[in-house]
């Protein structure tokens, strides 16, 4: 009796790696979901989104931290903790559509992760790029801290804040603020306008089109690294406040 033909083993070929880039079907989602912001609609389609949005944004990530190495260390983190959900809260919002358009990440700063800090950040929609990076809607306390680092520091903060390199590639971001000085605060500072801030930080938008682009990670980080001063100094209170809270808890024990 003739044995029976071996069977062929099963393909062990490894799938090509992902590329830290985005392309058109990307696009296509992220201006489909617009229309369709239904979780009938999204479920239907997530093997799409984990494969045309998910795995190239953490690649993407992936790449931009590593970059991260020489001019922002201390921001290094995983890409599944930098890549922020593309679920909506909608507990306290009108609006109850269950995604968001745009795939974003964040990059905050080691010792910051409870409180945010400052950070890097940028997002993609169906039409834009945004790259950013400062402190954005600090909680009480850091906003007094940064405040009186504004107080103690005026000259060195213009001196970031108005970097001519700085300030031809990105633009401020909406301060939102006050119209009066805080209560507590001298009027006649130097560095008044900027304590009636309640957030700091700059900003660019980049053509849809560079997300395509094999150099996206090369560029997203190249802003990052203008913004790197900026956001360090605004760290600085931060930090302090942080070890000061730290050394408090430590003498209870």
């Amino acid at each position: 009796m003739p044995s029976r033909p071996e069977k062929k083993a099963a393909s062990t070929k490894p799938s090509a790696p992902v590329q830290p880039y985005f392309t058109q079907k990307t696009l296509d989602f992220l201006r489909q979901l617009k229309r369709n912001n239904r979780r009938e609609w999204f479920e239907a389609r997530r093997d799409l989104y984990e494969r045309d949005l998910k795995q190239p944004m953490l690649a993407l990530i992936e790449k931009i931290t590593q970059g991260m190495m020489d001019y922002a260390p201390a921001h290094l983190r995983p890409p599944q903790k930098c890549m922020l959900r593309i679920y909506r809260d909608t507990r306290f919002s009108a609006d109850k559509t269950p995604y968001k358009t745009n795939l974003a990440a964040w990059w905050t700063r080691n010792g910051l992760e409870k409180t945010s800090g400052g950070g890097y950040y940028f997002h993609l929609t169906a039409t834009e790029i945004i790259v950013a990076a400062g402190v954005y809607m600090p909680p009480k306390e850091q906003l007094f801290a940064i405040r009186q680092h504004l107080l103690a520091h005026p000259a060195e903060f213009k001196r970031l804040i108005e970097s001519k390199k700085l300030r031809a590639n990105m633009t401020m971001h909406d301060p939102n603020a006050l119209s009066r000085p805080p209560k507590g605060f001298p009027v006649d500072h130097p560095a008044i306008e900027w304590i009636k801030y309640r957030q700091w930080g700059v900003t660019a938008t980049l053509p849809v089109q560079d997300a395509l682009q094999s150099t996206l990670a090369s560029a997203i980080g190249a802003y990052f690294r203008l913004a790197q001063p900026l956001v360090d100094f605004l760290n600085e209170p931060l930090l302090r406040s942080v070890d000061k809270r730290k050394k408090t808890l430590f003498g209870l024990y």
